[in-house]
């Protein structure tokens, strides 16, 4: 007899265990209601930008009366999306970043539920939406240089801006109103300008760069807070414009450049020197002449009056 009822027992056992995992397998097979879903990461609605809306999509398998809803960090409801009856299919909403009074929420980490009346079911997707309205701001910014040419000669080719900003968001130079650099997200690093403008390459001449940064919720330095650096482009120049000195007597002339050798030339004759300070003898003839430095297809022109 006790035989009999072990035997009954692990019989029924086994039934229920049966039962349980076909209950289970079935469960794993059902659909989940809403799939698809993709919800924005980052929303700012001050910035004026593409993050000033988040976007909520998903996609229904069957008709129902949804309500979707936004959530703070501590679940509590923030901003009604939509209460209302779709069709099987997709679903585009968008949050603007403010609450049912219409009042902007403060900066922080929100989520999306969405309540399936027909279904009974609430879905809280793990999708987190930071909201972000405060701009980076430039905490340091040092140019390694006042001065540089580039020519691509390897020498002085560019001015290095090495920065620290409050948070880590795409630094972004700009020349006027034209961004002329923006750099990969950090907090902290260093970009190089080559002297191009909108148009290329730029003339010979004192630049203002005003440096700022945008961050991953498109937000943006404000013009007022940018730095500011200022840098001059140039090639090569002679220190004066007018010489004046008499004839056949020797005379000097600075030379501004990084080359490592340029060309001259004085009336007839013509040389190379890579001395910052040229060294020439005056032409024998009184008259007007034109002494000329070139490097790299650069050129720096004085009159020298020769008595």
């Amino acid at each position: 007899m006790q035989r009999l009822l072990t035997t009954a027992t692990l019989v029924g056992l086994l039934v229920a265990t049966a039962a349980a995992f076909a209950i289970t397998e079935r469960l794993k097979l059902t659909k989940s209601a809403v799939y698809g879903t993709v919800i924005s990461t980052r929303v700012s609605p001050t910035c004026g930008c593409v993050y000033r809306r988040a976007t909520i999509f998903f996609k229904l398998r069957r008709p129902d009366d949804i309500t979707v809803t936004v959530l703070n960090a501590r679940g509590q409801d923030v901003a009604l999306l939509a209460a209302q009856h779709y069709p099987r299919g997709p679903v585009t909403l968008t949050w603007n970043g403010r609450d049912d009074s219409n009042r902007r929420v403060r900066d922080g980490t929100y989520r999306v539920r969405i309540h399936l009346t027909g279904q009974h079911q609430t879905i809280e997707f793990p999708n987190r939406i930071q909201l972000d309205t405060k701009p980076p701001q430039v905490l340091s910014v040092e140019k390694n240089r006042d001065v540089f040419s580039p020519d691509q000669d390897h020498q002085a080719d560019y001015v290095r801006i090495t920065y620290t900003l409050s948070k880590p968001a795409h630094l972004a130079v700009y020349l006027g109103d034209t961004r002329v650099l923006y750099s990969h997200v950090a907090a902290k690093g260093s970009i190089q300008w080559f002297g191009n403008g909108p148009n290329g390459a730029l003339k010979p001449g004192t630049y203002t760069l005003n440096v700022g940064a945008v961050d991953l919720s498109g937000n943006s330095t404000p013009v007022a807070d940018r730095a500011r650096v200022r840098v001059e482009i140039r090639y090569i120049r002679l220190a004066n414009a007018k010489i004046v000195t008499r004839a056949g007597r020797p005379f000097v002339i600075g030379v501004s450049t990084d080359a490592k050798s340029y060309s001259w030339s004085l009336g007839r004759r013509k040389g190379k020197s890579s001395s910052h300070v040229l060294r020439l003898r005056a032409p024998t003839t009184r008259g007007r002449y034109t002494l000329t430095v070139s490097e790299r297809g650069h050129v720096s022109r004085a009159a020298v009056f020769v008595r």
